[in-house]
C-alpha cells in the first residue's frame, strides 16, 4: 500500500511516515499544503490519502477542501482525515464509503491507527467515537432515528465507529447472532431495504450522522 500525506506539522508528517513504514505501507510523498496534496495524488496515484483539517496559510480548513477536490476528480479515492479537534461541519461534509475521521490522539494506538488506514484504504468508514458522539449530540427530532430502541442506538453508533459484527458483540457482551438481529431492526426502521448488507451499513451510519 502506497499513501501520500498531507500536514503541515514536519514532525508529524515524519512520525506518520515512520509508523506507517513500520506498519509496511510506503508513503508516496509527504506535503504541507492543501494544493499540493492535490498534485502529489495526481503523480503518485496512491492507494490513500492522509490529511490535516487545518493547513496554511489561513489554518482554517484548506486541507479539508483540498480532500473535497481530490474526491471530485477521483469519486472513490480513500482519505483519511486527522482533526485536532472535532470539526463537526467538516466531518459531516466528508463522511462516506472509504472516508475516515480521527482525532490525532488516537494515533497514539498504533494497531488502531493502521488498522483504521487499512480499512478505509479498502473503501471502509472509520468514524472516531468522539466524533460520532458529537455528531449525535445535534440530530434533530422527527426523523426516523428516534424509533430506535436504545440498544439499535448503541450497535449503530458501534457501526459508525467502523466496527463488525464479531467486534459489536465483543464490546456488548452478546452473540453475534444478536448483533444481525439488531442491524436487521436498523434496516427495516430506517427503510434501507433495497441495497445490499454493505452498502446499508453505509446508509444506516450517514443518517445517524444526520447527513
Amino acid at each position: 500500500m502506497r499513501v501520500v500525506i498531507a500536514e503541515d506539522s514536519v514532525l508529524l508528517r515524519e512520525g506518520l511516515a515512520r509508523l506507517l513504514a513500520d506498519g509496511g505501507i510506503e508513503t508516496a510523498e509527504s506535503v504541507g499544503d492543501g494544493p499540493s496534496l492535490v498534485g502529489a495524488v495526481e503523480r503518485h496515484e496512491p492507494d490513500l490519502a492522509i490529511v490535516d483539517v487545518r493547513m496554511p496559510p489561513s489554518n482554517t480548513d484548506e486541507g479539508l477542501r483540498a480532500a473535497l477536490e481530490v474526491r471530485a476528480r477521483r469519486p472513490d479515492f480513500p482519505i483519511l482525515v486527522l482533526s485536532q479537534y472535532v470539526e463537526e461541519r467538516y466531518a459531516a461534509e466528508l463522511i462516506g464509503p472509504g472516508v475516515g475521521y480521527l482525532l490525532k490522539e488516537r494515533i497514539s494506538d498504533v494497531a488502531e491507527f493502521l488498522a483504521a488506514v487499512r480499512q478505509v484504504a479498502a473503501g471502509g468508514t472509520v468514524i472516531d467515537p468522539e466524533v460520532v458522539l458529537q455528531l449525535l449530540g445535534r440530530q434533530r427530532r422527527g426523523t426516523p432515528l428516534e424509533t430506535l430502541s436504545p440498544r439499535e442506538r448503541e450497535v449503530l453508533a458501534l457501526m459508525a465507529e467502523g466496527r463488525s459484527n464479531t467486534a459489536i458483540a465483543a464490546r456488548l457482551s452478546v452473540k453475534e447472532g444478536a448483533v444481525e438481529k439488531h442491524i436487521s431492526g436498523i434496516f427495516a426502521k430506517l427503510s434501507l431495504g433495497q441495497a445490499t448488507d454493505d452498502h446499508r451499513r453505509v446508509l444506516a451510519v450517514l443518517a445517524y450522522l444526520g447527513r
